[in-house]
């Protein structure tokens, strides 16, 4: 049994488009497949989700000539504030974390807080900098 303690990742951003287009983009494949897990130079080559409590998400990424599937499922959606969901990737099975979005309108755009739950301290600076890098992307696309 691994006894290494876990640390949170929280990121707070605030993006100048309304909290339900935010939502939205977590859970509607063409929009997500655009920025989630995505980069410019990497985009993903398949994407499939089944946006309901106990629906599943998978985001399939090549990665320096490697296929990276993560996948997951949705604990919890109150529409347009709150998503939760349990995610891992085929690699590692069973290492699933708790990742919780919460989005909260504000009077011009909204601001969104993320906690990825259950990372390794080896392993946070890398989560905090790919979701910081995953919020850019979904920022460019929400100004288009």
């Amino acid at each position: 049994m691994d006894t290494t303690p876990h640390v949170e990742v929280r990121i707070t951003q605030r993006f100048g488009a309304p909290a339900d287009r935010v939502f939205n983009a977590w859970i509607d494949p063409a929009i997500a497949g655009k920025w989630l897990f995505a980069t410019a130079w990497c985009p993903l080559a398949g994407v499939a989700i089944d946006a309901r409590i106990g629906g599943s998400f998978r985001f399939e990424e090549r990665y320096n000539g490697e296929d990276v599937i993560h996948t997951g499922q949705y604990i919890e959606i109150v529409r347009p504030r709150r998503l939760v969901l349990a995610l891992a990737d085929e690699k590692r099975p069973l290492d699933v974390a708790r990742v919780s979005v919460e989005i909260v309108p504000l009077e011009e755009g909204c601001e969104l807080t993320l906690v990825h739950a259950s990372v390794l301290p080896d392993n946070a600076h890398h989560t905090e900098g790919r979701w910081t890098g995953m919020f850019y992307g979904l920022a460019t696309m929400l100004n288009r």
